[in-house]
C-alpha cells in the first residue's frame, strides 16, 4: 500500500469586509447629528435641553350639537324657538265628513291648518303641518300639538253650531292639558264669535289616536272649529278668522296669558 503524501496545513485568513469602516462612520455621524440637534435647541439658563414639540391641530367645537336621530323617535336637536305641530284632520288618510254637494271635511281642515301654520310662522315660530296618521307623530316632541277637525254636514238641530275642544282623557300633566283647552276655548270664542258646543264632545275626541302616539311631555288638544252645516259659511268664507282663533289660543297657552273672558256655551 502506497502512502499518500500529506497535504500542507491550510491557514485560515480573516477577510476584512469593505463595509466595516463606513458602517462605523455612519453610526458616529448619526450620534453626532442627534447630539447637535439637542444642544442646538438648548437655551442658556435652562437646566436641561428642551425638545420642541410638533404643533397641535386645534379643531373648533361647533356651537350647536345635533344628536343622531333614533329611527321612529324625536329628533334631539336643540331649538331656540318653540315648535308647534298642526295636524290637518283626515289629511292623506280619508275625506272625513262629506256634504251632499261634495264639500269634504278634509278640505276645510287642511285650509284652516295651513293658515294656522302661516300665521305662526310669521310670528317667528317653528311649525310643522302633519297628516292624520303622520309617521312623525310617533314619539313627537313639541311645545304644542293641535289637531284641527270639523263636525258633520248633516242638519241635526238649530243648536248644532259652534266649536268644541278636548285634550287627552288621561294626560300625564292634567294641569297643562286643562290650560291648553281653556286657552283655546277662550280665544277661539272671542275671535270667531262662535259658542262652545261642550255637550257634543265625544269620547272619540278625548281618545284621539295621536294622544297615545306623541311623547307624553307634549301638550296636545283636538279642536272641531265648527259644524259643516250651520257654520259652513263661516268655515268656507272666513277661514282666516278660524285660524286666528286657533293661533290666539296657542299663544295664550305658550305665553301663560290670563284666560278671559268666560267662554260662551251654546244651549243644546
Amino acid at each position: 500500500m502506497q502512502t499518500q503524501p500529506s497535504s500542507p496545513p491550510v491557514t485560515k485568513t480573516r477577510r476584512r469586509t469593505s463595509g466595516g469602516f463606513f458602517y462605523q462612520m455612519q453610526i458616529i455621524l448619526a450620534v453626532a447629528f442627534f447630539l447637535a440637534t439637542i444642544f442646538t435647541s438648548w437655551v442658556p439658563g435652562q437646566s436641561q435641553p428642551s425638545i420642541v414639540a410638533a404643533p397641535t391641530l386645534i379643531v373648533p367645537t361647533p356651537t350647536t350639537v345635533v344628536a343622531s336621530p333614533i329611527p321612529g323617535g324625536p329628533t334631539a336637536t336643540p331649538r331656540s324657538r318653540p315648535l308647534i305641530g298642526i295636524v290637518a284632520g283626515h289629511w292623506q288618510n280619508d275625506s272625513g265628513a262629506v256634504c251632499p254637494d261634495g264639500l269634504k271635511e278634509v278640505e276645510v281642515n287642511l285650509n284652516i291648518a295651513g293658515l294656522v301654520q302661516k300665521l305662526l310662522t310669521e310670528k317667528g315660530f317653528d311649525t310643522e303641518l302633519l297628516a292624520e296618521f303622520d309617521p312623525r307623530l310617533n314619539g313627537y316632541v313639541a311645545d304644542v300639538l293641535i289637531s284641527i277637525h270639523n263636525d258633520s254636514c248633516d242638519y241635526i238641530n238649530d243648536q248644532a253650531t259652534g266649536f268644541k275642544v278636548a285634550s287627552a282623557k288621561a294626560s300625564t300633566n292634567a294641569e297643562r292639558a286643562a290650560n291648553l283647552v281653556a286657552c283655546l276655548r277662550s280665544r277661539y270664542a272671542m275671535i270667531t264669535g262662535l259658542s262652545l258646543h261642550s255637550t257634543s264632545v265625544t269620547p272619540d275626541m278625548a281618545s284621539y289616536h295621536a294622544f297615545d302616539e306623541i311623547d307624553p311631555i307634549t301638550p296636545a288638544a283636538i279642536i272641531e272649529t265648527g259644524f259643516l252645516n250651520l257654520d259652513r259659511q263661516f268655515l268656507t268664507q272666513q277661514p282666516e278668522r278660524a285660524a286666528q282663533g286657533v293661533v290666539a289660543g296657542i299663544l295664550c297657552f305658550i305665553n301663560h296669558e290670563e284666560i278671559f273672558p268666560a267662554t260662551p256655551v251654546s244651549t243644546p
